[in-house]
């Protein structure tokens, strides 16, 4: 196990522990608000996730009361526009490193999730674990301002076209028990209960077929904005690329023998 790393003076922490890379963000004090050293930080981590063959699930988590708390609205105040730049180019450019990698990504949420942050766990995450108490909220019209992160590719591909219209325009606090049913997350665990249940998910999938993973995770991704033939093909490729791994082989083999798969990820 590798000790949590400050990137960019502090503002994100990242270590990978066996096959489990972490980042966690930690301002804590602004509850996680971002600024451009966090969203620097966080695209360090993301640059570190996609050069390390052996990352093999990543977990998003936050420390403090908070997961997000959106971008720092202070940081803007005096340049606007270049910091906007600033913080969309790092926080971009890892969202854009955590879709091609084939590491699934687990996000551990708490507390307020709001603007870039409800974006960034949509984006980035393909499982979603929320404590009781958590709160949704678009945010950006609050401000002034429309959205980044990922939000308007995420958001209407999973409460639909209208939902995420009055989502966003409205950008009403919407609690853990309706994200839940919306899709927004995935489950909702006590607080106190959300690091050992999101533990044992990321560890579960740090043990599987991570290629495989990948292939899955990128063509349920594309399938939306895909057509059938075009979305066969790729999957018939994607099969095809699975097939000639040992993760297949070993998969078969343990189907045959009727014994849990010992995959290694390659």
């Amino acid at each position: 196990m590798s000790y949590p790393e400050k990137l960019a003076d502090g503002p994100v922490l990242y270590w990978r522990d066996g096959a489990v890379a972490h980042i966690r963000f930690n301002r804590p004090q602004a509850l996680n608000a971002i600024d451009v050293m966090m969203a620097k930080g966080f695209a360090q981590a993301c640059e570190r996730i996609s050069a390390d063959p052996q990352v093999r699930t990543v977990w998003l988590s936050a420390e403090g009361r908070a997961f997000m708390a959106g971008g720092d609205i202070a940081a803007m105040s005096k340049d606007p526009v270049k910091v906007a730049d600033d913080l969309i180019e790092g926080m971009h450019g890892g969202l854009r490193l955590l879709a091609q990698i084939d590491a699934p990504v687990i996000a551990s949420v708490h507390g307020a999730v709001s603007g870039a942050g409800v974006g960034l766990v949509l984006g980035a995450a393909d499982i979603i674990l929320a404590a009781e108490g958590t709160r949704f909220c678009v945010a950006y019209p609050l401000i002034g301002a429309s959205c980044d992160c990922a939000t308007s590719w995420a958001l209407p591909r999973i409460v639909g076209l209208h939902k995420a219209l009055e989502l966003a325009l409205l950008s009403d606090n919407i609690d853990a028990a309706e994200a839940l049913n919306l899709g927004l997350c995935n489950r909702v665990v006590p607080l106190e209960s959300l690091e050992a249940e999101s533990r044992k998910l990321v560890e579960r999938l740090a043990s599987g077929p991570s290629i495989a993973y990948g292939r899955l995770r990128r063509l349920i991704r594309q399938s939306l904005s895909t057509g059938f033939e075009e979305q066969l093909d790729s999957e018939a490729l994607g099969f095809r690329e699975c097939a000639a791994t040992r993760d297949f082989a070993e998969g078969v083999a343990a189907f045959k023998e009727k014994r849990r798969a010992a995959f290694q990820g390659r």
